[in-house]
């Protein structure tokens, strides 16, 4: 079993990366074998409104046909058997990079008929990891559920299901001092990542696992 891990972050080894790589330790003990891709790594562009994935006959009927550095990362996420997108939330939404992603990703495969199904050939488990400065008690206040929500759905109409992992409140900076951030309480942010991070990383583990074995929770 293959499982693809994406992150949709600009760092390597930030709350994203971390916890995408907790979720391959899972998968990987679990007997799979996974990898990570970093978008920011990759020279590519969002869909172009070509529509060459919609023309009837079409070589590229049904996938993205857009040639750059995107084209073999969807290709490998074709072939997966599960795939993990993580994303930190950048001004109310996925990032830059991710948004690009997701339009190539999912718009092929779906079809312009009524009820608008999906075309993908098969069904396998995905998961989506969200990190975001944002606390659980404002969360669907200032509409992060429906940030999520609209990404989840798609993405479960598409390949079958789809499970959502939040790490909320994270930490930003590795010294608050060299920042203009006066509206947070470094202290508190410190307290909630020394406690609460460990555990979010535990529940990426336990989602790798989960994929590995064919379904989410």
């Amino acid at each position: 079993m293959h499982i693809l891990a994406i992150n949709g972050s600009p760092r390597k080894k930030g709350n994203t990366a971390t916890l995408l790589g907790h979720a391959l330790d899972g998968a990987r003990q679990a007997g799979s074998q996974a990898r990570i891709v970093h978008l920011y790594d990759l020279d590519y562009t969002g869909c172009i409104s070509c529509f060459e994935c919609k023309k009837i006959g079409g070589k590229s009927y049904g996938r993205c046909a857009v040639k750059d550095g995107l084209t073999p990362i969807l290709e490998e996420a074709a072939q997966a058997d599960a795939l993990i997108l993580g994303t930190p939330i950048y001004f109310g939404a996925e990032s830059g990079m991710t948004r690009c992603l997701i339009e190539r990703l999912l718009f092929p495969y779906l079809s312009y008929t009524p009820g608008y199904p999906s075309i993908f050939p098969k069904k396998i488990p995905t998961a989506l990891i969200y990190t975001m400065n944002v606390p659980e008690t404002i969360f669907a206040e200032r509409g992060y559920d429906r940030i999520v929500k609209r990404l989840r759905e798609p993405m479960a109409r598409t390949f079958g299901a789809c499970e959502v992992l939040l790490c909320q409140d994270t930490y930003q900076f590795p010294d608050y001092s060299k920042y203009l951030c006066t509206v947070w309480d470094e202290t508190a942010k410190r307290k909630r990542r020394e406690e609460a991070f460990p555990q979010d990383c535990a529940r990426a583990q336990d989602l790798g696992r989960r994929l590995a074995g064919g379904s989410p929770a």
